[in-house]
């Protein structure tokens, strides 16, 4: 490494290559986050389909792939989300292995706490359906809790006391750039091309189908289009002349400077819509509720960080002489259930991954899965099907906002 960093780093070479943008693909996929390299890896894969391009109009990762909080769980109320949820927990699991690529995942735990008799009520009721979802989870007293996370104040008399909590062991955090380079270079690898800096300006239709796209890098055809292109979901989505029942807001975040081990799992509290964990570089990462004023600004707000930080110090009063290094926000599209949408569009040959709301980063491998799933065989997988955008149609509601932040 200091060779390399003496001689400006000539002899290393790109973890992948940026192509140039061909005429004609089997598969185009719109968006170079997450989701969208995830997607191209698992149709070359799993599905033998290698002639795929993944247009990013920044750069790799350069939108809420990068800009999150990193949470890793699965422990949601409805059996649908369990299963998708807990698909991707399975992959995040052996990802390093199968991607030859440290994602730096850590099943560290996450901690749900409860502030009041009523809060421990709704989180029993939550405990049980999980565990019928076949989600393993733990109900941990005031006592269990306060000695499993020692920072938390134990007083009956602050404003948000511990009363109880809920544990999923398996739940845990990863490093978010590590898991969209150890995606792209994967999909590099078995041939995906990956470009960047390409923005797609216009859809071409031919028969009522969907059969090419006009981008700043030139024009490209292909047999089958997918979209994963998170808060800007509904705007890609009105150049291709459909309307996706979708909110973009701003998710905020913010991370202290850096200190000693000491928080090993995260933590969160849905009632006052506060979490943290602490990464490897020693830095409290803190965030909250959606700024739920409709924006496509990668920023935060004061009135956010200051309805995040009170609850945290109140919980973590050792915490309050810290100082904040730096927040950012990022650009989530939020569905009327607050659950994803995956599936076909009303648009021919083109298939949607959109809607994650707060979820989007813990759901990445199971959200290429289920895409590459529908764009290699034109129909869904048994866990996405009940997400498909139909569902607003016929009502059948997949609701995950019951207890709050659902991150």
């Amino acid at each position: 490494m200091l060779r390399e960093g003496l001689r400006g780093q000539r002899g290393w070479q790109p973890a992948w290559a940026d192509r140039n943008l061909q005429s004609e693909y089997e598969v185009v996929i719109i968006g170079g986050g997450g989701h969208g390299l995830a997607t191209a890896y698992y149709l070359a894969r799993t599905h033998g389909i290698r002639r795929v391009a993944v247009l990013e109009k920044g750069w790799i990762g350069g939108g809420n792939t990068g800009r999150n909080t990193t949470i890793i769980r699965s422990n949601y109320f409805h059996p649908q989300s369990a299963a998708l949820y807990d698909l991707s927990l399975d992959l995040y699991a052996g990802l390093t292995r199968e991607l030859n690529y440290n994602i730096m995942f850590s099943p560290r735990g996450m901690i749900e706490i409860a502030h009041s008799e009523s809060d421990l009520e709704t989180m029993a009721r939550a405990a049980n359906s999980m565990r019928i979802n076949g989600i393993p989870i733990e109900l941990l007293s005031r006592e269990e809790a306060c000695r499993l996370v020692p920072l938390l104040d134990p007083s009956p008399h602050t404003r948000w006391p511990v009363r109880g909590a809920l544990l999923q062991r398996r739940a845990g955090v990863a490093r978010h750039d590590a898991v969209a380079w150890g995606y792209a270079r994967a999909a590099d690898s078995l041939g995906v091309h990956i470009i960047q800096n390409c923005e797609v300006t216009g859809f071409t239709m031919a028969a009522g189908r969907l059969t090419g796209l006009e981008t700043s890098r030139g024009s490209v055809r292909a047999e089958r289009f997918g979209m994963a292109v998170a808060g800007n979901s509904s705007a890609v989505a009105a150049l291709a002349g459909f309307e996706l029942p979708l909110q973009s807001y701003t998710l905020q975040a913010m991370v202290s400077e850096p200190l000693k081990p000491c928080l090993g799992q995260v933590v969160s509290s849905s009632y006052n819509g506060t979490y943290v964990s602490q990464s490897d570089k020693g830095e409290l990462v803190i965030g909250g509720n959606l700024d739920r004023c409709p924006s496509y600004a990668q920023r935060g707000s004061f009135h956010v960080t200051r309805s995040v930080i009170a609850p945290l110090l109140e919980m973590f009063p050792a915490f309050a002489t810290l100082k904040l290094m730096r927040q950012w926000g990022g650009t989530v599209d939020a569905s009327p259930d607050n659950s994803p949408i995956i599936g076909p569009t009303p648009i021919d040959g083109l298939y949607i991954n959109c809607g994650w709301g707060t979820g989007g980063f813990k759901a990445i491998p199971a959200g290429g899965t289920l895409l590459a799933h529908l764009l290699a065989t034109g129909s869904h997988h048994a866990v996405s099907a009940p997400f498909d955008l139909a569902r607003f149609s016929r009502g059948d509601l997949i609701d995950e906002g019951h207890a709050g932040v659902a991150h």
